[in-house]
């Protein structure tokens, strides 16, 4: 068996079929990604019939002044169990790449393990395996992470649609999602000028200019593999929605009133409390309302940019603004994006979490978000490097190019 080049088309026919098969893994991807220094090889594994065994997209840049490293995003696309295939293929790409890379860089998909909701404890699989697979074959096995310190996240919440029922849902998320609607929150599909209002809310997540997610866009929208959403305020809604909320609260309070001049009952003082101040909050409601129907205001307080590959999708990038966090705009979209799509694919990939979900943890209202939406919480494998040229590698890693070359921002 051998390595060679595949046409476009030769790699995106193996890439449909493989179980592993993600946006990552895609001639879109690769295109997006040469806006952003890289080149980029697909490239296959066939054996002497021609027939491809095992392909990869491996992304290429140069770091330094004369060393170049290739990436393969979500890792090969090859069957991981298959020991001798894989040290097959592993070798043909060494000797591939002897004098045009020092390393690839790999993070396969691979779930080595499912994390107990409850408990929080990790119960494994047999694909954890495959770790002494890689190590045996040359791969160096990076640092695990339990947050974001990696290229892509090591944990990550998917939500089977099949299983999705809005019912099923946390209490919290539910009561959230209800809230939004009552504030008269719609949801739309746009268009590219979505991601203006996108790289608002997300500007200080990520150290990416504002072309980033617009060529994020072109190159996968011209296969009409993504979208995005805009959560905003019908402001006539919201004002009718408080009004009522507000008159049906106003008789509530009235009716405790009266029965607290006949009997001074805690309970009732504390029910009286609680009406009092949501008496307050839809007064207030009213007058936002109000306000921004009088000013023909169309404010936008949640965006979301979505990739669709095969029967999944990926919540690609996420954002709200906190001006207005009362609204739950987030929740909203989330849900939204979960009824929008679930008749039509099967997973929805919430796109990142925590692996450390300990109360002091700075990514626990992250995790607690996305736990809201009842998802599967995999831990994926981690990262590999393949060292091709040994001395190239570690003058990398002892002069700090490496890490300055993978340090996120």
């Amino acid at each position: 068996m051998h390595i060679k080049e595949l046409s476009i088309a030769e790699f995106e026919a193996f890439a449909r079929t493989s179980i592993l098969g993600t946006h990552y893994q895609s001639t879109n991807y690769a295109l997006f990604m040469t806006e952003n220094n890289f080149d980029y090889d697909l490239v296959g594994l066939v054996d002497e019939l021609g027939v491809i065994k095992a392909a990869a997209l491996i992304l290429i840049k140069k770091i330094g002044l004369s060393y170049k490293y290739g990436y393969s995003p979500r890792g090969f696309l090859i069957d991981y169990f298959d020991y001798d295939l894989v040290k097959t293929f592993t070798e043909c790409l060494k000797e591939y790449y002897a004098k045009k890379l020092d390393f690839i860089k790999i993070n396969p998909e691979i779930a080595i393990g499912e994390i107990n909701t409850y408990n929080k404890l990790v119960n494994y699989n047999q694909n954890i395996v495959i770790r002494d697979y890689l190590k045996e074959f040359g791969y160096h096995k990076l640092k695990d992470n339990l947050n974001f310190e990696s290229i892509l996240p090591r944990f990550t919440g998917i939500v089977n649609l099949d299983e999705y029922n809005f019912h099923k849902l946390k209490k919290n998320t539910k009561n959230k999602i209800r809230k939004a609607e009552k504030k008269g929150l719609t949801f739309e599909k746009v268009g590219r000028e979505g991601i203006d209002y996108l790289f608002h809310f997300i500007k200080y997540k990520r150290n990416v200019n504002e072309f980033y997610y617009k060529n994020y866009f072109n190159c996968f929208d011209k296969d009409g593999a993504c979208d995005i959403f805009l959560v905003k305020i019908d402001y006539k809604t919201y004002l009718i929605n408080s009004k009522e909320l507000y008159d049906k609260e106003l008789i509530k309070n009235s009716d405790i009133a009266d029965k607290l001049i006949n009997k001074k009952d805690e309970g009732l003082i504390n029910q009286k409390m609680n009406s009092d101040r949501n008496l307050l909050n839809y007064k207030n409601d009213i007058e936002i309302a109000t306000k921004g129907l009088r000013e023909n205001k169309n404010d936008v307080l949640a965006a979301a940019f979505v990739t669709k590959y095969k029967n999944r999708i990926n919540i690609t990038i996420s954002g709200y603004d906190p001006n207005y966090k009362q609204f739950n705009a987030n929740y909203y979209l989330h849900y939204k994006i979960l009824e929008y799509y679930k008749t039509r694919f099967k997973f929805v990939d919430l796109n990142g979490m925590s692996g450390d979900f300990s109360a002091s943890n700075k990514y626990k209202g992250l995790n607690e978000f996305k736990l809201g939406f009842n998802p599967h919480v995999y831990e994926f494998i981690g990262e590999y490097d393949l060292i091709i040229n040994e001395k190239a590698y570690y003058y990398l890693i002892k002069k700090g190019l490496l890490a300055k070359e993978f340090n996120k921002h």
